[in-house]
């Protein structure tokens, strides 16, 4: 079945933070939508690259030697292998674009942050 997703209407759905929920699929891709505060955990992915797009707020990337803030509208893709930690001071919403096999925390599981099966909305 085709049908539209209207963003804002799917992130109107969930209030939790650092859960990305499923909102479609392509060519082995999941696009999801999350909602970020705090600080996340410094992760890499080995094998995927991850695109973060930012809908709403303010995030920063830190990466080991430098950091990349980005507001509404810009975007970042991060490539595989590189350690990054996701920072929002305040709510940010954000798009992303990863391989369906990426797992949020990617090689720093842990029992508070790694979410192993995700909602789809």
């Amino acid at each position: 079945m085709i049908n539209k997703v209207n963003i804002q209407s799917k992130l109107n759905l969930f209030h939790d933070h650092w859960n990305p929920k499923i909102v479609a699929e392509l060519n082995g891709q999941h696009v999801k939508l999350a909602k970020l505060l705090g600080e996340f955990v410094w992760h890499s992915h080995e094998h995927e690259d991850e695109m973060f797009l930012v809908i709403s707020g303010k995030l920063c990337i830190e990466f080991r030697d430098k950091s990349v803030n980005l507001s509404p509208g810009e975007f970042i893709v991060i490539p595989s292998g590189i350690e990054h930690k996701p920072v929002a001071k305040e709510e940010v919403e954000v798009m992303l674009f990863e391989p369906a096999s990426t797992l949020n925390t990617g090689d720093n599981e842990n029992s508070i942050l790694t979410r192993t099966k995700l909602d789809r909305i």
